[in-house]
């Protein structure tokens, strides 16, 4: 890697000073940006060290009354350990313990999963978030395996790779920055966008802000996330399904599904929201939602795959919300 200015401020205001100087990059668990400093795709002038800053970490609130905000430095382990988040949250416990491995989980933290940059190999390989030589894009015409099945009918083909947005949207939360004009609160989905030219970025974070914390909305109804992964060692989702259901009795008043590595932002299936109101959640009503749910995608030439994954994910994460887990009976 290349030479850079290190610097550990110990406010977010001093933090907030320091990242609005170019070429600046924030630095937390550093589980991305010291794999991306390794590989030149990054290339900072100063690092700016976020683990002193006290006020970004930890958890506060109550989880059935006002909800819970979660300071972008906290740790994942440390959501994981928090008996009230999982018992309310199942949806982000779950997609939580997945991340990684231990090891892992005890560096990264909430800001730096949410922020983190797409692991697709032509990005990380220097050709750019778009990956275009030429004019044409290598993703199209090179190995796609795990690209976009869904908004590819532009360029930016690779997926979103946070496995804490799709949870934390389908909760419906709210991320909270801090930036040299001052504080802004956005919904989760509002980090995200997707890039339309090649300087274009996918976050919508700019320089010189931090992503402070994110406050979740007091528990209601029911949630779950199910993932599908190519092993069950350390790896990232394939496919992720995160939902949240507002019941009426036993039937779906209002749903939340939003799913993961399928597109270049965390993406909300209204297709499959729509197929699940005013029922009862069922394995032949999951089973039509999760259909509903891949009715639009337009995979590429190699991820066919995860259409029936997509599918399969929807339907379990339904099924896991309303406390049917048939997959796991012996």
């Amino acid at each position: 890697m290349n030479a850079f200015d290190y610097a550990a401020p110990a406010s977010i205001e001093d933090a907030v000073k320091l990242l609005a100087t170019p070429k600046s990059e924030a630095l937390s668990g550093g589980t991305d940006l010291l794999c991306r400093l390794k590989d030149y795709v990054s290339d900072p002038a100063r690092v700016v060290y976020l683990k002193d800053v006290k006020a970004l970490a930890g958890i506060s609130g109550n989880a059935t009354s006002n909800g819970l905000t979660l300071g972008a430095g906290t740790l994942l382990a440390d959501v994981l350990a928090h008996k009230g988040l999982r018992e309310a949250y199942p949806a982000l416990w779950q997609a939580t313990l997945e991340v990684g491995t231990p090891q892992i989980r005890n560096m990264a933290s909430v800001g730096g999963n949410l922020l983190q940059r797409p692991r697709c190999w032509y990005f990380r390989a220097g050709n750019g978030l778009l990956a275009l030589k030429d004019g044409k894009s290598l993703v199209r015409e090179g190995d796609n395996r795990h690209h976009a099945i869904f908004l590819t009918d532009g360029d930016a083909l690779f997926v979103n790779p946070s496995s804490l947005a799709a949870p934390l949207i389908a909760l419906g939360a709210q991320a909270t920055i801090v930036g040299p004009k001052g504080e802004r609160t956005v919904k989760v989905e509002d980090l995200y966008q997707v890039p339309k030219k090649e300087e274009d970025r996918e976050l919508t974070v700019a320089p010189g802000e931090v992503l402070t914390k994110v406050t979740i909305p007091a528990a209601k109804g029911k949630n779950a996330s199910y993932e599908a992964r190519q092993k069950q060692a350390h790896d990232w989702p394939l496919v992720l399904a995160s939902v949240h259901l507002t019941l009426d009795g036993d039937k779906v008043s209002k749903a939340r599904v939003i799913l993961a590595g399928v597109a270049p932002i965390p993406y909300r299936s209204e297709e499959a929201e729509k197929a699940i109101a005013g029922k009862a959640i069922t394995l032949e009503t999951a089973d039509a939602a999760g259909a509903a749910a891949v009715a639009s995608a337009k995979p590429l030439s190699m991820n066919d795959y995860k259409v029936i994954l997509t599918k399969t994910a929807v339907k379990r994460a339904l099924l896991a919300a309303s406390g049917n887990r048939y997959w796991e009976e012996v």
